[in-house]
């Protein structure tokens, strides 16, 4: 069954590596294209990640580093890798293609200039998360103490997303600035989170987070990560499908996706340690669902709920 993993952070270790990481098939690389392949994941998002050590003057030109990454070394040395820069796009992949799409995780990498998110834009960007865990010109994230919410600056920035149908990810925001974003945004998403009831983690959902996502035609992708699947210890399959089943019960169950965050977890679910294990998950879930419910999970809620193309924009 085919799958749409919302997040993955390749782009920072073929990055941080220097470029010797080969992504057709790095044994260092959870996403490798061999991986990919083997789970039938049909389209991967690769995230743009600037490690807040990366002094301000330089984050954008490591966000154009890793973009370059994408454009070589993804795209460029594997044909069957496909830009998904069209909403589109998703419907003209062929059986054999991967497609791969650009997210931009925190705008850090912007400072306090819309014309550099104008360029990452063009360049194929079309998910936008305005923090990772702490504080940015644009919002708190979910780890910043204050809990503020956000910034002129940030709501300017859900408005640019909205004008251009790029999705704005509220997964790593604060609660106050989760809630800025609903009131403003028209294409919201949840690219890798959980359900807090279940894991008590600040990087997780609420139920009223995750019912006012729903009632907004958001969607929430789940993700494998044991910190934010259990309270302590290991997780298996068997605990990330409670936090599915929890966001089923909230009314959202078809408006759940999967989003893995491999390369950028030290932790992982028992038997889905890399994205070539991904059907083991499809097939758990098989067990719980039924299948249109799971293709759903898998990417049809994705396909179904993704931005309407607008010719123009």
């Amino acid at each position: 069954m085919n799958v749409i993993d919302l997040h993955c952070d390749a782009l920072l270790k073929l990055w941080e590596t220097k470029g010797k990481l080969r992504f057709a098939d790095a044994k260092e690389l959870e996403t490798s294209k061999v991986r990919l392949q083997k789970g039938q994941v049909k389209v991967q998002c690769f995230a743009i990640f600037i490690e807040p050590y990366i002094p301000s003057d330089q984050k954008f030109q490591a966000a154009l580093e890793q973009i370059d990454f994408f454009y070589r070394e993804v795209l460029g040395k594997n044909p069957e890798m496909k830009h998904v820069k069209e909403w589109s796009d998703f419907d003209a992949l062929a059986e054999n293609e991967i497609g791969a799409m650009l997210t931009l995780e925190g705008v850090e990498a912007i400072g306090d200039d819309l014309t550099k998110l104008n360029i990452l834009h063009e360049l194929g960007v079309r998910s936008i998360g305005l923090t990772w865990n702490h504080a940015n010109l644009a919002a708190d994230g979910a780890q910043e103490p204050r809990g503020a919410g956000l910034t002129l600056f940030g709501k300017q920035i859900v408005k640019f997303n909205n004008e251009h149908q790029i999705l704005t990810d509220v997964s790593h925001l604060c609660e106050k600035a989760f809630w800025d974003v609903m009131a403003i945004a028209k294409y919201p998403i949840a690219s890798h989170s959980n359900a807090r009831a279940l894991c008590d983690h600040p990087r997780n959902l609420t139920d009223e987070q995750a019912k006012e996502m729903f009632q907004k035609g958001g969607l929430i992708h789940v993700v494998y990560n044991p910190p934010f699947t259990v309270n302590e210890g290991s997780a298996n399959i068997s605990d990330l499908i409670k936090h599915i089943d929890h966001f089923c019960g909230l009314g959202g169950v078809k408006q759940i996706g999967l989003g893995s965050d491999f390369d950028g977890i030290a932790q992982f679910v028992s038997e889905l340690e890399d994205a070539s294990k991904t059907q083991n998950l499809i097939n758990e879930l098989l067990k719980h669902y039924s299948e249109e419910e799971v293709r759903g999970f898998a990417s049809e809620n994705f396909m179904n709920n993704r931005p309407k193309q607008i010719t123009g924009v």
